[in-house]
């Protein structure tokens, strides 16, 4: 089983950047796709970013392409999403997600409905 844990959220101002970093337990690590989900008050949860278990392949979001980069290191059995050029709307929970399902291709990025784990979340405010 593959347990969580994110940090690097905090209050940054537009314009700016925040990394944030989730650290995984467990040994299926380097064979689960990572994502990364948000959720802003009275809003339903909203897929950022995904990458696949090479880290080859990755999926962004519309509203984060250019912006957002995420990453992984299957060594230190971490992911990581960069954000840069941040904007108030992207206000919300952060949280890490891993698909544990049965190994699929090097290169697949699933589905948002592939996600079966998730962390506690951390929080990112941009103020305008």
């Amino acid at each position: 089983q593959v347990q969580l844990v994110e940090s690097g959220g905090g209050l940054v101002q537009a314009g700016g950047s925040l990394r944030l970093s989730c650290v995984a337990s467990g040994r299926t690590f380097s064979r689960a796709p990572m994502g990364w989900f948000r959720q802003a008050p009275g809003k339903a949860r909203e897929f950022v970013a995904g990458i696949s278990r090479n880290g080859a392949s990755t999926r962004y979001a519309d509203s984060v392409k250019g912006r957002f980069t995420i990453s992984r290191d299957n060594v230190q059995n971490t992911v990581a999403l960069q954000m840069n050029t941040l904007k108030p709307e992207d206000t919300a929970v952060y949280s890490c997600a891993a698909d544990t399902g049965p190994a699929g291709a090097l290169s697949y990025v699933p589905p948002i409905s592939g996600y079966d784990v998730w962390g506690q979340g951390t929080q990112v405010t941009v103020s305008s």
